[in-house]
């Protein structure tokens, strides 16, 4: 007997904490395999848009080719017991192929966004197989379900109990698991998950095999209602009143899904500039709208019980949802930007991941119910149509896996287009009303043919005031959500919450001005101006490089140091271009041949940086003194790492200044095996130099950063920059080879080029001693300052949870206060006179200073680069923000 009334039906709640198993293991799995093959195909909006449409693609596929491909005769709870079992084999092979694929990827992919058609090959040899299993799982259940709405209400609540699963596994993983394990072990526990489920299911069959008096009957899952069902249940044909096509839901479901997630693409991009776009933060936004899809799928389940009319049912989820993007519209730009908080100020992390969850709970939450309820009903509304047009003998599969599929490639291009072509174009605010727009049509396809076939049909004529009712919401509420909009919220995302992001509220903006405001493909970016004279290049809402004296000082470091200490640096690598200064720098170095910019945001070489063409010498315009260098400067679209993976050249120079490791991605480029990368792109004699931010960050957070660097350049020395004494950011440098640097050589290199020497005066570099009084140490006097510290590996990424945590604390200057204790004076890699020497040793406070000591190059006497710690942050420090 299938379940709907039966003996079958007492099994039904522990089948619905089976699909509580299988969801927690599949939002386990998504997590784990994207950040694994973003090692490979690269981060890029490109790369990601493959990844997802490759993964929800392999889940349309197997919904759809379940029915044709797996006999009708199988006992649903075996196929699916082997379906779970399935997608953990290929789990746990994936964890051992993966090297392999990686390896072919290597050989064969060149860099670029062109290559497109190569990382979606990669991703379908990885994904497909496992995905297709995961697919097929509601509609192999579905055969064990009857089509009346007792049953089919038993489908939404199995819908919502995988959601419900999911948010388990999203929070699980991004929580404990994944900061704890590493990917692999994280797989073995998913797969672990996906055995339990699979025994349990298998289990189950026995069980009602064993229980059953005509055990044949089992295996005729299209049969007749039995007479065990209750009597009085309606059939579903009857309660929609036979209309037999669902085309029309087909439709709506997909522009429902359409509508999801390119609202989960716009949402996920505003609410990570409000609230940190840390890893923590992309597990929260996900958890909550997986949340309001279950418990929407849940009270959808029991509205279809209730015999309601599912397609007007339906109709008005999408009007609801219509009205509910534009609350989530104002509420994310308009309404928490205000509220007087200040997140900056949590003590403990987990206040800060409590308000972030209240906040997305108020903004998101009320939408996704909607949209989770539409799922069921449409199952429903569907269903009902297959039995009056089969005459009950249908295919439940067949009609689960279609309403599936719809939704989910509704959900790929609404994904796709939203992330490539809407934001970038048109900008989130405007894309909302787009969503609404769609909304409005989903609600519309079905009220459309609700109305056609009460008109139609005599059997359906009462229908056709409650539709036409609901036509006219249709078109009101989304035409009154965007009017309001267009009213009362604003045209495009403040400018304000692009650049200072989650301090939107403590920031003072006194003298700020916005001089530009844009949203690309993959962040959203804003320079502004601070009392007509410092300028600020803001991305992800912090700044990222400014004209500020400590901004200045450490892009130049981070260009002018290497170049300076390489004897003939000819190919330069700039991984982010920033405002260009840093690749700026090896312009005016004569021995200099090409640079090559890597820049995942086609708006900041093309705009951001044209606005310091001052600073960076206009590097990305390409032209010096009027003379066109094309040959010399050449940019590329692409994420770094992907680039360095895939090229074939090898540089003199690397040089790297990513975004602050807390935020999500950014600390790929901070691993072992990118270190390992770098390495092996570097020419003989060859330099890397990193960006090391010590402000936002905890001393375990900057010990991973400085420890998994030295374990690939165990030469490595850190170069600090302070701000008026104090702990601010530091530059590492490791090398090809052994790191020597002879002061007089360094001096003679400035006192040939005037124009370096004087670019770097600027910064308070005015000769080699000031650049040496820099030094913090090096990889082999540190050794016991990092003993412990944990190794960022891609199998683990351990340093954007470390990172994560750190966001809110202010402890730069104890951090460079601890490193200094271990400094030595490097007497085997530094060549300086015996004056020299003692000047060093002096300012490094390694011997007392003459009390009548001449200031160094950072306008301090000699041994005095320490200065008291504050009990609170300078204003300039944490946001790089020149002091008002």
């Amino acid at each position: 007997m299938r379940a709907g009334g039966g003996r079958g039906a007492g099994l039904l709640p522990v089948l619905l904490l089976l699909f509580v198993g299988s969801g927690c293991s599949a939002l386990i799995y998504e997590i784990v395999w994207f950040q694994l093959l973003e090692f490979v195909i690269g981060s890029s909006a490109v790369s990601i848009a493959v990844l997802l449409g490759t993964f929800m693609g392999g889940m349309c596929l197997g919904s759809l080719l379940f029915s044709r491909l797996v006999p009708r005769g199988m006992h649903p709870l075996r196929v699916y017991a082997l379906l779970e079992l399935g997608i953990g084999v290929c789990a746990v092979l994936l964890t051992q192929v993966m090297p392999w694929f990686d390896s072919l990827y290597v050989a064969i992919a060149h860099p670029g966004a062109s290559a497109v058609l190569l990382r979606a090959v990669v991703c379908a040899m990885c994904l497909l197989p496992p995905t297709l299993l995961m697919g097929a799982t509601l509609p192999a259940i579905s055969r064990w379900i009857e089509t009346t709405p007792r049953g089919v209400s038993w489908l939404g609540f199995f819908y919502g109990g995988n959601t419900a699963g999911a948010v388990v596994g999203c929070l699980v993983a991004g929580f404990y698991l994944l900061p704890t394990y590493d990917m692999t072990t994280v797989t073995f526990i998913a797969a672990a998950l996906n055995a339990a489920v699979a025994v349990v299911a298998m289990g189950l069959s026995a069980i009602q095999h064993a229980g059953s008096a005509n055990a044949a009957h089992l295996a005729r899952p299209l049969s007749p209602l039995s007479s065990s069902n209750p009597p009085t249940e309606p059939d579903l044909a009857s309660s929609e009143a036979g209309d037999a096509s669902p085309a029309a839901i087909y439709v709506s479901i997909a522009l429902s899904g359409m509508a999801a997630l390119g609202a989960e693409v716009v949402w996920t991009r505003l609410l990570s500039l409000l609230l940190g776009g840390t890893t923590y933060t992309f597990s929260i936004i996900l958890a909550v709208f997986l949340v309001g899809l279950g418990i929407g799928s849940s009270v959808g389940a029991m509205l279809t019980r209730s015999g309601v009319n599912a397609r007007l049912a339906l109709a008005w989820c999408q009007i609801f949802c219509a009205a509910g993007i534009a609350w989530t519209a104002y509420s994310i730009t308009n309404g928490m930007p205000m509220w007087p908080i200040d997140p900056a100020s949590a003590i403990a992390v987990r206040f800060g991941f409590q308000l972030d969850l209240a906040r997305c709970c108020w903004a998101v939450l009320p939408t996704t119910i909607f949209w989770g309820a539409s799922f069921p009903l449409a199952l429903a509304a569907a269903a009902a149509g297959d039995r009056a047009g089969q005459g009950g003998r249908g295919d439940p599969a067949k009609v689960v896996g279609r309403v599936y599929a719809a939704n989910t490639v509704g959900a790929i291009f609404g994904a796709l287009l939203f992330s490539l072509v809407f934001i970038p174009s048109f900008g989130t605010q405007q894309s909302e009303h787009i969503l609404i727009a769609i909304a409005g049509a989903s609600a519309l396809v079905v009220i459309g043919r609700s109305i056609f076939h009460a008109a139609s049909d005599a059997a359906a004529a009462g229908s056709m005031s409650a539709a036409v009712f609901a036509l006219a919401f249709a078109v009101l509420i989304p035409s009154a959500a965007i009017g309001i909009l267009k009213k009362y919220a604003l045209d495009q995302v403040p400018w304000e919450l692009v650049a200072w992001g989650r301090r939107i509220q403590s920031q003072d903006s006194t003298g700020y001005s916005k001089i530009y405001m844009g949203e690309g493909m993959n962040s959203s970016v804003a320079v502004t101006e601070y009392n007509g004279k410092t300028l600020s290049f803001h991305v992800s809402g912090k700044i990222e490089a400014s004209t500020n004296p400590e901004d200045m000082r450490l892009q130049l470091m981070l260009g002018h140091f290497p170049a300076l200490m390489h004897p003939k640096p000819k190919k330069v690598l700039i991984v982010g271009c920033g405002a260009g200064v840093t690749a700026g720098s090896f312009i005016v170095h004569p021995d200099v041949e090409k640079i090559v910019i890597c820049e995942l945001e086609p708006l900041i070489p093309q705009v951001v940086a044209k606005y310091f063409s001052r600073e960076n010498n206009d590097v990305v315009s390409r032209k010096q003194d009027g003379q066109f260098i094309s040959d010399k400067v050449e940019i590329v679209y692409d994420d770094a790492r992907h680039y360095i993976l895939t090229t074939r050249e090898k540089f003199d120079i690397i040089t790297s200044d990513p975004i602050h490791p807390w935020v999500k991605g950014a600390a790929t480029l901070y691993t072992k095996e990118y270190f390992d990368l770098v390495k092996a792109h570097l020419n003989p004699g060859g330099l890397v130099t990193q960006w090391i931010p010590l402000y936002e960050s905890s001393e375990p957070a900057v010990k991973s950063e400085i420890a998994t660097f030295c374990e690939t350049f165990g030469n490595a020395v850190v170069w600090s920059n302070d701000s008026g004494g104090q702990g601010y950011d530091a530059v590492i440098m490791g090398g090809a080879d052994d790191v020597k640097i002879d002061a007089d050589a360094l001096q003679a290199r400035l006192d040939k080029n005037l124009l370096i020497a004087g670019i770097l005066a600027d910064s308070n570099f005015k000769n080699a001693d000031d650049i040496l009084r820099t030094y913090a140490g090096r990889a082999v006097d540190l050794t016991e300052w990092m003993k412990g510290a944990a190794i960022n590996h891609d199998k683990n990424l351990r340093l954007q949870y470390l990172a994560g945590e750190a966001l809110n604390q202010f402890e730069a200057s104890a951090i460079l206060d601890h490193m200094l204790v271990y400094r030595k004076y490097p007497a085997d890699i530094l060549k300086a006179s015996a004056a020299e020497r003692s000047a060093l040793k002096q300012a490094w406070g390694m011997e007392a200073a003459p009390s009548t000591a001449p200031a160094n190059g950072l306008g301090l006497p000699a041994g005095a680069l320490r200065g008291p710690v504050p009990s609170t942050p300078p204003a300039a420090a944490g946001d790089n923000a020149p002091a008002p």
